[in-house]
């Protein structure tokens, strides 16, 4: 969450965690857990107290939420949570601080420590470069004054498995970035403690698994009714590769009434099994990077401009559903022959993850209202230039996935503001 104050950027971050895990890390690793994550005033501090230490937990890891974005970073050992002379908690920041300046609370209820902090940084947007120019299609939902949580509609989220509960994650938060007013993520049952110990603005829900970590056809009557509630849907990242799951995926596809992106592991199972490529209903997305665009074609993806464009646009015709096939100058294709080429390039974006950010932020904009085909245009241009904006702060290379997600509202904020290159 971010915002500008007299020329201040004003950033929030928020974290909980069990404080029964933190007396289990305690149990288990002793001072080697403390040594990890605490100084040695907040270790002298806490002594053996699981509740203070996971206060500080919290607060870390909210501390570190506030950065995200800013091209700046505090691991955990370097942020330091004591109390102040009145009793309240209070963050130090050992290194260079860049003038930032921290508030925090911590509270303890039912069994959890919460921690919410407030980051404001002079000069981070004082002098915001402009948006680069965005393609003709691109349009954003409105935001109407009057609005609430069901004017901007609900997105639901099939992702994630055992190993892969980040892009579950990155892309069920992107969704709530985008604007969505409800981003419900369906997890795996043994995967779910970790979803909803991480995603706190995100109504992690478990369902079941046929092996752990791995939704399976054992769910889908359950997956299916959630889906019934959805504006947008988004299915694959991180599902992993257990056949009853592409069972699944490739049932859920087919049924599914809202407007429906296809990402990652929901390719794969797609083009494990092509005929449902030729059975997709209307309001379909697929957004194959080049190496899924392969499988599922059954042939090389090319590299030049104008062929990746002629493969996109005879893909959207022929599956009857909008194409997005990534890389540099991602081209976006509509099964009524609208195309649209992106103008970026921006291999900071070449890192783990941001197809999973791509993917939840195409979902939350159908969500508001966008057609598939202008959702996914907007979706490319706005991912591609909250990458091209954080590298312009931090250079091309070590962008993580998760610094696009406080990126994504404001470049929408700049694209409404018109502050466009001319």
């Amino acid at each position: 969450m971010g915002g500008l104050r007299d020329n201040l950027a004003v950033k929030v971050g928020i974290d909980a965690v069990g404080i029964e895990r933190v007396a289990l890390a305690l149990k288990r690793s002793g001072p080697g857990f403390l040594a990890k994550a605490y100084t040695e005033a907040e270790i002298a501090y806490c002594g053996d107290s699981a509740e203070r230490l996971a206060g500080r937990w919290a607060a870390k890891e909210a501390v570190i939420k506030c950065f995200d974005g800013t091209g700046i970073c505090f691991p955990r050992r370097r942020i330091e949570v004591l109390p102040s002379p009145g009793g309240a908690p209070r963050v130090r920041l050992l290194g260079d601080q860049s003038g930032a300046v921290v508030e925090l609370s911590i509270t303890h209820h039912s069994g959890l420590a919460v921690a919410a902090a407030t980051l404001t940084l002079p000069g981070l947007y004082g002098a915001e470069p402009l948006l680069s120019v965005p393609p003709d299609a691109l349009d954003l939902p409105d935001r109407p004054r009057d609005g609430h949580k069901g004017t901007f509609g609900t997105v639901v989220v099939l992702a994630g498995s055992r190993g892969l509960t980040g892009a579950a994650y990155l892309a069920s938060t992107a969704a709530a970035r985008a604007g969505a007013g409800m981003v419900r993520l369906l997890v795996a049952e043994s995967i779910y403690p970790i979803l909803a110990g991480k995603c706190t603005e995100v109504m992690a829900t478990p369902v079941s698994e046929v092996t752990p970590g791995a939704v399976g056809h054992l769910a889908h009557e359950v997956v299916a009714r959630h889906f019934q509630a959805a504006k947008a849907g988004l299915i694959g990242p991180g599902l992993g590769r257990d056949s009853s799951t592409w069972r699944v995926i490739n049932d859920l596809v087919l049924e599914i009434a809202c407007p429906l992106v296809v990402d990652a592991d929901g390719l794969n199972a797609l083009a494990d099994n092509r005929r449902t490529l030729s059975r997709l209903p209307r309001g379909r997305v697929l957004t194959p990077h080049p190496g899924e665009m392969s499988r599922l074609t059954g042939r090389p993806t090319p590299t030049g401009s104008a062929e990746r464009r002629e493969l996109a646009s005879a893909a959207a015709r022929e599956w009857k559903a909008v194409v997005v096939l990534k890389g540099a100058k991602t081209v976006v294709a509509a099964p009524d022959g609208q195309v649209s080429e992106d103008s970026h390039e921006v291999p900071a974006l070449a890192s783990g993850g941001t197809g999973d950010v791509l993917g939840g932020l195409i979902a939350g904009l159908i969500s508001q209202g966008l057609d598939p085909f202008t959702a996914a245009v907007a979706g490319v241009y706005v991912h591609a230039e909250a990458g091209r904006r954080i590298a312009l702060r931090q250079g091309d290379a070590g962008l993580l996935a998760s610094d696009l997600l406080a990126e994504i509202p404001l470049v929408q904020r700049l694209l409404r503001e018109g502050r466009v290159e001319r």
